[in-house]
C-alpha cells in the first residue's frame, strides 16, 4: 500500500472556501493557461516539470517542481501533455495511486487511435481516477477570458466522486460542466474539437445547391433568353440583379425548410398515434440544424437588404430612370398615378421591412447568451409563434411583389416561371400544411399524444 500521505487528500470535497492545490503535468501553452485561470480564481497551482528553473513564461504565483514532488502535494493533476508522452508517467505509478488524473488532450484528427487518449491512460495508470474534461476549451479562450463561445466543459469518468471534483473546478472557474457519463464517451469528446462545423454541413451545402441551381435557372431567363430572342446583352445582370434574386429566394426556401420537419414530424406522430418512437435519422438530422438553417437564411436576407439598398445608385436603374423623363417630356404626357400600383409597392416594402425584424429578432434569440435568459416557454414562443408569423409575412411580401404577374405570357420566357414562383412552393406547403394541422380536430389529438398519450400503447396496466 502506499503510505504518501498525499493520497489521503483523493476524492475530498472542494466545496471548502479554501480552494486546494492543483497539480499540472506540462508548461505548454494549454497548461499555462489553465493554471492562470486557476489562480485567478484562487486555486494554488503547482507545475510537474522535466526542468524546475522557473520560467518567464510561467504565470506568477505557480510553483514548478519535478513529477514526483509535484505530485505529492495535490489530490488532481491535470495531464496537459501529447498522448506519446505519457509513458514517462508509468515510474510515477505509485505517487499517483488514487490521484485523480484529469485528461485535457486532443489528437491531430478524427480517431486517431482505436482507444481514446483518456481510456489509454486509465490502462497506463490502473490505480489512478482518470476524468476527460477540459479539452474543448481552447488556451487562448482560458488566458484572455473570452470564453462565451467555449463556456461549456465535457466531463467524463468512471469515478463518480473524482468526476465530481472536476465539475466543481469547472464551476469555480466560471464554466459549465456537462456530465457526458462515463469514460466510454471519451472518444466522441475527443472528437468534438476535430469537426469542423458538424451542423453547419448541411446547410451550408444545400445553400451552395441552391445558389447553383437558382443562378443557372435566372441565367438563363434574364440574360441568355433577351440575348438569343432580343439581340440585347444583359449580362451585367449577374453582379446585382441575378444576385438580388437569388439572396431573397434563398432566404424564403431555407427558412420555410426551418419549419418543415417540424411539421413532418407532426404527421408521423400523428399516423403512429404515439411520441415513443423514433423519427427517421434523415429526420433527427434535419431537425438537429435548423438553427443553422435559419441564420443562413438570415444571412441572404441580409444580403438582400443591401443589395436592394444599391438599387437606386445603380448606372442602370439611372439610366432608365431619365430616359423615362425625357420620353415623357419628348412626347408631351405624363403618366397617371395608380393607385393600386401604389397600394401593392408599399404593402410590398412594408411586408418586407416587418418580415426582415422579425427575422433579424428570431436571429438574436438563437444566440447563446439570449437564449440562456428567457425560460422555455419564451423561447418557444418566440421561435414558434414568431417563427411561423415570419415565414408568413415573407411568403407576402413575396406573393405581393410578383402580384399578377404569373398570368401574363411574357413571365414565361422559354415555358420557364419567374424564380420567385419556385420560392413560394416550399412556403405554401407548410404554411397550408400547418394551417390544417392547427384544426381542433387534429391539434387535440396531437396535444395529447405529446403529452404521453398513446393510441395503441405496447404495455397495458
Amino acid at each position: 500500500m502506499n503510505s504518501n500521505p498525499s493520497n489521503a487528500m483523493a476524492l475530498t470535497s472542494t466545496t471548502s472556501n479554501k480552494k486546494e492545490t492543483v497539480c499540472i503535468f506540462g508548461t505548454g501553452d494549454f497548461g499555462r493557461a489553465l493554471a492562470y485561470k486557476m489562480i485567478q480564481s484562487g486555486y494554488s497551482v503547482v507545475f510537474g516539470s522535466r526542468q524546475v528553473q522557473i520560467s518567464s513564461l510561467i504565470p506568477k504565483g505557480a510553483e514548478v517542481l519535478s513529477h514526483t514532488e509535484a505530485a505529492q502535494k495535490a489530490s488532481i493533476i491535470f495531464i496537459a501533455i501529447p498522448r506519446q508522452h505519457y509513458n514517462f508517467l508509468l515510474p510515477l505509478a505509485e505517487v499517483l495511486n488514487g490521484k485523480v488524473l484529469v485528461d485535457v488532450s486532443n489528437n491531430l484528427k478524427l480517431n486517431q487511435y482505436s482507444q481514446s487518449n483518456a481510456e489509454y491512460l486509465a490502462q497506463l495508470i490502473p490505480g489512478a481516477k482518470v476524468v476527460k474534461a477540459f479539452n474543448t476549451v481552447s488556451a487562448w479562450a482560458l488566458q484572455s477570458g473570452t470564453l462565451d463561445a467555449s463556456r461549456q466543459v465535457f466531463v467524463c469518468g468512471d469515478d463518480k466522486k473524482a468526476k465530481q471534483m472536476v465539475m466543481d473546478i469547472v464551476r469555480a472557474l466560471g464554466l459549465t460542466p456537462l456530465d457526458q457519463g462515463s469514460l466510454l464517451a471519451a472518444q466522441e469528446i475527443e472528437n468534438y474539437p476535430l469537426q469542423l462545423f458538424p451542423m453547419w454541413k448541411f446547410p451550408i451545402f444545400l445553400s451552395l445547391g441552391l445558389i447553383a441551381f437558382f443562378f443557372f435557372y435566372c441565367l438563363i431567363r434574364d440574360v441568355i433568353y433577351p440575348y438569343v430572342n432580343e439581340k440585347k446583352d444583359f449580362s451585367f445582370f449577374i453582379a446585382i440583379s441575378i444576385a438580388n434574386r437569388i439572396c431573397p429566394i434563398l432566404a424564403l426556401i431555407l427558412l420555410a425548410l426551418v419549419y418543415l420537419p417540424g411539421v413532418l414530424a407532426a404527421i408521423i406522430q400523428l399516423y403512429r398515434g404515439t411520441k415513443y418512437s423514433r423519427f427517421p435519422d434523415w429526420l433527427d438530422k434535419w431537425m438537429l440544424c435548423r438553427k443553422q438553417l435559419g441564420l443562413v437564411a438570415l444571412a441572404f436576407a441580409f444580403l438582400h437588404v443591401l443589395y436592394t439598398l444599391v438599387i437606386p445608385i445603380r448606372y442602370y436603374v439611372r439610366w432608365r430612370t431619365n430616359s423615362g423623363v425625357i420620353s415623357q417630356a419628348l412626347n408631351n404626357r405624363t403618366d397617371q398615378f395608380n393607385n393600386s400600383n401604389a397600394w401593392l409597392s408599399d404593402s410590398y416594402l412594408a411586408l418586407g421591412i416587418l418580415g426582415f425584424f422579425l427575422f433579424v429578432l428570431l436571429g438574436i434569440t438563437s444566440l447563446p447568451s439570449v437564449s440562456n435568459s428567457v425560460n422555455w416557454r419564451e423561447f418557444r414562443f418566440v421561435q414558434s409563434k414568431l417563427g411561423y408569423l415570419t415565414l408568413i409575412l415573407c411568403t407576402a411580401h413575396t406573393l405581393v411583389y410578383g402580384g399578377k404577374r404569373f398570368l401574363y405570357a411574357s413571365s414565361y420566357r422559354w415555358y420557364l416561371p419567374n424564380a420567385y414562383m419556385l420560392s413560394l412552393i416550399v412556403p405554401c406547403i407548410v404554411l397550408v400544411v400547418k394551417f390544417v394541422l392547427v384544426l381542433p380536430c387534429l391539434d387535440k389529438p396531437l396535444t395529447r399524444i405529446r403529452q404521453g398519450w398513446e393510441r395503441n400503447p405496447r404495455y397495458s396496466e
